[in-house]
């Protein structure tokens, strides 16, 4: 084929065919549909001289795609994106490409649409205090995403790097929220916790989250490496996008397995099982959401940004 025919999908054009609320819902909709996380092709990582190489191949009846992105820590330093990414959508019968779309937007877009997806049906009806560790560009994404689902009105925003996060709560207060950064005070009345961290330690302790708030953190993909501590992942009623993933590489799972502080059973559900109403939350018990990113979510977002979400 010509490649100067194959579509090409940049972060603008992504953000024009597949606004926010249209990502989380073609999310949801594949789910109901029956898509099996548990089924996704596992990532491959290569340790390369800049950092990682991630290669994440997933495949439908109708689509098969794949992304390579590139995750370099000192990329920041230099003023560049940590992770960069491209994806190749590709027809399923043939594996004829069909487009080639920006990578790392495809993943800006897929991770918050996902996390809110859990949020939907594991937050209070009316859930209006955000607070976000975090303030890059994940960061931003779960607000919007996060506000897609629930009515939120104000956002606290906790971060190492306090030019940062003031970046941050002027974004969020330019799309009419109320925000300004916070400390770990404010977690006693948030109705949402979203860790968008690189942070391989917890970022705080479980007795500081309210009773009935939801805790999501995507942060890590890494075994060794956790945002939320054991005494959360106890406590709370836990649902990961796949059991088979979160027991590979979610090290805020993995962490008290191995110390013996928590068996398998604490993971309550995945996604699926959560949006068919299979996991039985608790009222008044912390929810966590924990998130590695996997392959089915970008060929989710990717096939509906050049299809349709429905």
């Amino acid at each position: 084929m010509n490649p100067a025919a194959l579509p090409l999908i940049d972060a603008e054009e992504l953000a024009r065919r597949l606004p926010v609320p249209r990502a989380v819902q073609a999310v949801e909709q594949a789910l109901r549909a029956g898509l099996d996380p548990e089924a996704d092709i596992p990532r491959t990582v290569l340790d390369v001289g800049a950092g990682q190489l991630l290669l994440m191949p997933s495949t439908t009846p109708s689509s098969t795609g794949v992304k390579i992105a590139g995750v370099a820590p000192r990329n920041p330093a230099r003023g560049q994106p940590r992770v960069i990414a491209s994806y190749l959508l590709m027809d399923a019968a043939t594996l004829r490409p069909t487009a080639l779309i920006d990578g790392t937007a495809l993943t800006l877009l897929r991770t918050p649409a996902v996390s809110a997806v859990a949020v939907d049906h594991l937050a209070v009806p009316d859930a209006v205090r955000l607070v976000v560790f975090g303030a890059g560009p994940q960061a931003w994404g779960h607000v919007e995403a996060i506000r897609a689902v629930r009515p939120v009105l104000s956002v606290g925003v906790i971060t190492r790097r306090p030019e940062r996060a003031a970046d941050l709560v002027e974004r969020c207060r330019k799309s009419g929220l109320h925000a300004d950064t916070a400390s770990s005070d404010a977690l006693a009345n948030a109705d949402v916790v979203a860790c968008c961290t690189t942070s391989r330690t917890p970022l705080f302790p479980a007795a500081d989250i309210a009773p009935h708030a939801v805790v999501v953190a995507v942060g890590s993909h890494e075994p060794t490496a956790r945002e939320v501590g054991t005494d959360l992942v106890a406590r709370a009623t836990v649902v990961v996008e796949a059991r088979t993933a979160a027991l590979r590489e979610a090290g805020d799972i993995l962490i008290p397995l191995r110390s013996g502080d928590i068996g398998t059973e604490a993971i309550a559900g995945n996604l699926s099982e959560l949006v068919r109403g299979a996991v039985d939350v608790t009222p008044l018990r912390p929810k966590l959401f924990k998130s590695v990113g996997m392959s089915w979510q970008d060929l989710v977002i990717a096939t509906a940004a050049v299809n349709g979400s429905s």
